[in-house]
Parts: C-alpha cells; structure tokens; sequence
C-alpha cells in the first residue's frame, strides 16, 4: 500500500512539474512573439523599399498593428514618428480608414508639433493599403506654403486698408474744392491737403514696392565693397531739412576705423535713413538724433538713438513688423507707413546682418544695425614690397 501511494505521489509530482514547464515555454514563446512584433516590425520588400526611396514624399509604411516598419529619415524631424509610433492620432485614425476601405483617402491636415504644441504643421496627406499587411502613408510638408499664402492675404489686406483712407481723403477734398471754388483761400487749403494725401500715396506705393523687391530677393545679385561712413553720411545729409523744421538735432559720431561691407550702397543708404527718420517722427521739439557708426575686424555696426517717449516693451518685438505702428496717431500726423521698419529688417537680412531695438519709456530708443565686415584688401605696397626687394637682391 505504501508503495502504491509513493508511486501516487511521484506521479502527481511529475504532472505538476511537467506542466509548469510546458506553461513556462509557453509563456517564454508568447514574450518573444511579442518581443518581435514591437521590436521588429515585419519589413517591406526591396524593391518597394527602392520605389520609396525615388519619391520626393515623406514616406510611412504601416503593418497590420499600425506599428511603423519604413519611414523617412525626414519623417522623424518632422516629428510625425516616435520609435515604431505614429504621433498623431489624426494619420493613425486615417491609416484605419483606408485599411478598412481597402481605397485611397487624401486630405490635408493641420497638426501641432512640438513638446508644447507650439508648432504648427500643414501636410499634404495621402494614404493607400499597399498589402493586406502594410499601408502606405506619403506626406508633403505645406507649412512653408500657407505662410506665404497668409503673409500674401495679410499683405493685400493691410495695403488695401492702407490705401483706404487717403484715398477716401482726396475724394472728400476733391467734392470740398468743387463746393468752395468762389473761395480762394479755401481752394488753396483744400488743394495742399490733397498734395499731401498725395504725397502720401506715392510714399506708400513706392515703399510697398521697395518691400517686395526686398522679399522676392533673398540675396544681393552683385554686391560692392561699400564703405557705410558714407551711406551714413548721405542719410543723415537726406535728413537734415526734415529734422531742422521740427527743431531736432541729428549728431553723427565716427571712430574713425574702416567700416566697410560688401553690398548694395543705396539699400545701405536707405536702412539708415529710416531709422533717422523714423526716430526723427517720434522725437520732441528740441531733443537730438545721434547716429554713431563703429567697425570692427568682423562686425560693422550703426546705431541710432532717439530721445524720443521710448516704446513699450510689450510692443518691441513687433516694431519690425509691417504696417505696425506703436503710435497710429502719430504716424498719420508724420505721413508714416509702418513699413519703413520692415524695409530695415529686410535690407539688413539681405546683407547677412541684423538689426535691433533696445528702449525704455520715457528714455528714448536705440535702433541698431549689424553687418558683417569686408576683409581689406591687400594693398599695392603691401603686395609689391617684397618684389622690389627680390629685385634689389637679383640686381
């Protein structure tokens, strides 16, 4: 009997054990099959792998668990995959669509990016079943083309508001001389209000001109070596009848060391008349623009300081925006058009310099341009110096 029940017990025992082990493999065999499937997603084939690669597309390939097997170097950068992850739950959603449909489905969409979603990014969106298995998402990056596409609304429409009111002004003058021809002195009125809407028009046709020549040409076609102390120097000269009615000062300071780059002389010229102008336009009877230009080995810089009211500091990061105005009341009054700021930024980039602000309430501002500095030339004496010595020894 004892026997019996020892024989019992070392079966039992058996099953026991050879069951833990069969569950054990079974489990180690589950671990791995899912190890695979999110370590190693199932590749493509070569050959379309070699297709994807032609496309000028960013390109996604999705297995059957949306788990990402192909992407773009550039998919990545985009922040459009995380690992074997799609981020956006948008392009997840939409690679479900089609692998249900078994059919082609595009739109665009407009995804964040970023940690905090600051971002913002415009895609180009097209995604088809390639397989059973794999669905094929191709993605064009629109982002740089609904900018420009806003910056041209936005532009249209604050030229056209721009334009808006002295027009309106010349219409309303016009009917004004009509009704007071039989009054001389009213006419002449009348008429040196409209020759100053007019004025006003021009300035603004030319200078919406100027602006978009700056932004079409990201770069100079044929720059000169060009010596700033004199684009200064004709700047201010410009100024000067426009500062001496209003009783403002303007003081030019020079070092005295080279200050040359290479550029375009006139768009130099005009950068730092509208600085002058624009400090003269928010300057008070009696103050001084002083213009102080600096050169360096590496760096040409000219700075422009008012004495005027200062600007908020809430409000500098937008003075270089175009048609802003800190003070609408006062550029009205001095024929200003809020892009003269603008034109500086542009002209200062097209230079491979900058240009900033720097101002305190009721301490004034300082504008200041940066460019970069020509290297001398090798002078003649420097150049023929060891020629004429090599001659002597020869000799």
């Amino acid at each position: 009997m004892l026997e019996v029940l020892l024989a019992l017990s070392a079966l039992c025992v058996g099953l026991v054990i050879g069951w833990s082990a069969a569950r054990r493999r079974t489990a180690e065999t589950a671990a791995k099959s899912i190890a695979t499937t999110h370590t190693n997603p199932e590749p493509i084939a070569p050959e379309a792998a070699e297709i994807l690669d032609a496309l000028r597309s960013v390109s996604l390939v999705v297995d059957a668990s949306d788990r990402v097997v192909r992407a773009s170097p550039s998919a990545a950068a985009l922040g459009l995959v995380r690992g074997h992850e799609i981020v956006h739950e948008q392009l997840r959603t939409l690679v479900r669509t089609s692998r249900r449909d078994k059919d082609l489905h595009e739109l665009e969409l407009d995804l964040t990016r970023g940690l905090n979603g600051a971002g913002r990014l415009v895609l180009g969106v097209r995604v088809t079943p390639l397989s059973d298995d794999h669905v094929l998402i191709l993605l064009d990056d629109r982002s740089q083309l609904r900018r420009v596409e806003e910056t041209r609304r936005d532009f249209v429409v604050n030229v056209s508001h721009e334009l808006k009111t002295p027009v309106a002004g010349l219409s309303l003058l016009s009917e004004a001389i009509d009704d007071a021809r039989d009054d001389p002195e009213a006419v002449h009125r009348f008429t040196k209000r409209m020759r100053t809407e007019a004025d006003r028009i021009n300035r603004l046709v030319m200078e919406i001109v100027e602006f978009s020549r700056l932004q079409v040409a990201e770069t100079l076609d044929d720059p000169q070596r060009v010596d700033v102390r004199e684009c200064v120097a004709e700047a201010i000269e410009h100024m000067r009848l426009m500062a001496d009615e209003r009783s403002i000062g303007i003081q030019a300071h020079d070092e005295g060391n080279r200050a040359e780059v290479f550029g375009d002389p006139d768009l130099i010229t005009t950068a730092v008349r509208n600085l002058i102008e624009n400090a003269v336009n928010y300057s008070g009877s009696g103050t001084r623009v002083d213009v102080a230009v600096k050169g360096s080995p590496d760096l040409v810089t000219v700075a422009v300081k008012d004495q005027g009211s200062g600007i908020p500091a809430g409000e500098i990061e937008r003075v270089f925006e175009r048609f802003y105005r800190v003070d609408a009341a006062r550029s009205r009054r001095t024929g200003g058009t809020g892009l003269g700021l603008a034109i500086v930024k542009h002209i200062c980039a097209n230079h491979g310099g900058e240009v900033t602000a720097w101002s305190e309430e009721g301490h004034g501002s300082t504008f200041t341009i940066r460019l970069p500095a020509a290297h001398p030339e090798p002078s003649e004496t420097t150049i023929g110096r060891p020629v004429d010595e090599a001659r002597k020894v020869t000799s």
